[in-house]
C-alpha cells in the first residue's frame, strides 16, 4: 500500500464560481431545446438583427404593394396613384411635398424629375428590381458555391484540384468588367439576366469557405460512424456534414446578397446594368447625376434605400452568425445571477465557499488555440488570498 497521504483540499478550491453560475444559467435556458429552437432564440435576442428584419420586410412590402408588379406586358395595380413610367404635370417645381412639421405627404412626397415622373413610384420600381437581383444572385451563388465547395472538400484528390483551380480562374475575372459587358449585351432582357450573370460570378468566396468546413467536418467521429453504418457519400454529405455547415453557408449568403445589390448599383450607375424603359436604384442615380446641384432630392431617396437594404442584410447576417456559432456565450444579467444565487441558497455576492475570502476568479473565453471544439466555452482559473507564511520576511534594521 502506498503511504502517500491524499491531497489536502485547500479552502476556495471548490468549483463554484460566478463563471460557473453563468454557465449553469446558459445551460438551463437551452435545456430540452432542439438546435433550430436554440438558433431561433439566439437570433431573436439580437436586437439589431431583429429590427433590421422588420425594416427589410417593411421595405419589401412598401415596394411591391405601392406601384404593383410588372412582368413583360402584364402588370398588377398598386395603391399608389402614379406609376414609374408615366409623366404628369409638375407640381411645386418638382420639389418633394413630404413635410414632417406639420406632417403632410402630398401628391409627390419624393418630388418629380424634369419630365414630371413621380420619384416615389420610380424609387419603388427601382427597389423592386434591386431586391429581385439581390435574391436571384443569393440563390444562384449559394447553390453553386455550396455544391463546388462540398464536393471539393469531401472527396479531395483530383476533384479538389480541378474545382479549386477553376475557382481560382473565376476569382481572377474582374466582376465589374464582365458584368458590365454582359449586362450591356443582355440588359434589354431585364434585371433577371443581370442577376444570373452576377450569380455565376460571385460564388467563389462561399465555395472556399464551404470547402474548408467540409475538410474539417469529414474527419469528425459522426462521419466515421455514418460510414461504418453503411451510409453512402450522398447521404453523408447532405444528411450529416451539410447541416453542420449550414451556419457558414447562411451567413455568407447574406453577405453575398448585400454585395450583389451594391455591385448592381455600381454597374447600373455606369450605364451597363438595367436598361430603359425599366429602372433600378443605381440607374435612377445615373439618370439624374447632372441634376445633383439643382435637384439633390433625386439622389437622396434612391441612396437612402440602397443604404437601408444593405445595412439590413448585413445586420441580419451578423445576427445569424451569432445564432449559429456554437461557441457564442450569452452573458446573463445581474438579475439572473442574483436569482441563481437565491435558488442555490447562497447569499448574493458570496464567494464559492463560506471560508473562501478574497478569492479571485477569472474565465478565459474558449476561442483561442486549443478551444476549437463546439463544446468549448471557456476555462476558469482561481487564485486564493496569500497566507501569512507566503509573505516575505521583513527587512532587518542592522543599525
Amino acid at each position: 500500500m502506498s503511504n502517500i497521504p491524499p491531497p489536502i483540499e485547500q479552502p476556495g478550491h471548490h468549483e463554484g464560481s460566478v463563471a460557473e453560475a453563468e454557465n449553469s444559467i446558459e445551460l438551463k435556458e437551452i435545456a430540452g431545446l432542439s438546435q433550430g429552437q436554440i438558433v431561433r432564440r439566439r437570433f431573436f435576442r439580437h436586437k439589431g438583427a431583429l429590427i433590421s428584419m422588420f425594416a427589410l420586410v417593411f421595405i419589401i412590402l412598401l415596394a411591391f404593394t405601392s406601384v404593383g408588379v410588372a412582368f413583360g406586358s402584364w402588370k398588377s395595380g398598386g395603391w399608389w396613384q402614379y406609376t414609374w413610367n408615366v409623366a404628369v404635370e409638375i407640381e411645386n417645381n418638382g420639389r418633394p411635398t413630404l413635410s414632417l412639421f406639420p406632417f403632410a405627404i402630398g401628391n409627390h412626397p419624393f418630388g418629380q424629375d424634369e419630365v414630371g415622373r413621380d420619384i416615389f413610384a420610380v424609387v419603388m420600381r427601382g427597389t423592386q428590381q434591386s431586391l429581385m437581383i439581390m435574391v436571384i444572385v443569393g440563390v444562384i451563388a449559394t447553390i453553386i458555391g455550396t455544391v463546388i465547395g462540398a464536393v471539393s472538400g469531401y472527396y479531395r484528390g483530383w476533384r479538389d484540384s480541378v474545382l479549386m483551380r477553376f475557382t481560382d480562374v473565376i476569382i481572377t475575372i474582374p466582376v465589374i468588367v464582365i458584368a458590365a459587358v454582359l449586362g450591356r449585351r443582355f440588359g434589354d432582357f431585364g434585371a433577371p439576366i443581370l442577376a444570373v450573370i452576377l450569380g455565376l460570378l460571385l460564388w467563389t468566396g462561399l465555395a472556399r469557405l464551404v470547402r474548408g468546413e467540409f475538410l474539417s467536418l469529414r474527419e469528425r467521429e459522426f462521419v466515421d460512424a455514418a460510414r461504418v453504418a453503411g451510409a453512402n457519400d450522398n447521404r453523408i454529405i447532405f444528411r450529416h456534414i451539410l447541416p453542420n455547415a449550414i451556419g457558414v453557408i447562411i451567413v455568407n449568403s447574406t453577405l453575398l446578397m448585400a454585395s450583389a445589390i451594391l455591385i448592381e448599383t455600381g454597374i447600373s450607375f455606369l450605364g451597363y446594368g438595367v436598361q430603359a424603359p425599366d429602372t433600378s436604384l443605381g440607374k435612377i442615380i445615373s439618370e439624374n447625376q447632372v441634376a445633383f446641384a439643382t435637384r439633390p432630392w433625386l439622389f437622396w431617396w434612391p441612396g437612402v434605400f440602397i443604404i437601408a437594404i444593405a445595412l439590413c442584410i448585413n445586420f441580419i447576417g451578423d445576427g445569424l452568425r451569432d445564432a449559429f456559432d456554437p461557441r457564442q456565450k450569452r452573458m446573463p444579467s445581474d438579475r439572473a445571477l442574483a436569482r441563481a444565487d437565491r435558488a442555490s441558497g447562497k447569499p448574493q455576492g458570496a464567494p464559492a465557499d463560506a471560508g473562501d475570502i478574497d478569492r479571485a476568479t477569472v474565465q478565459v473565453d474558449g476561442r483561442g488555440a486549443g478551444f476549437q471544439g463546439p463544446g468549448a466555452i471557456g476555462r476558469t482559473y482561481h487564485a486564493d488570498k496569500p497566507r501569512e507564511d507566503d509573505r516575505p520576511a521583513p527587512k532587518r534594521d542592522d543599525s
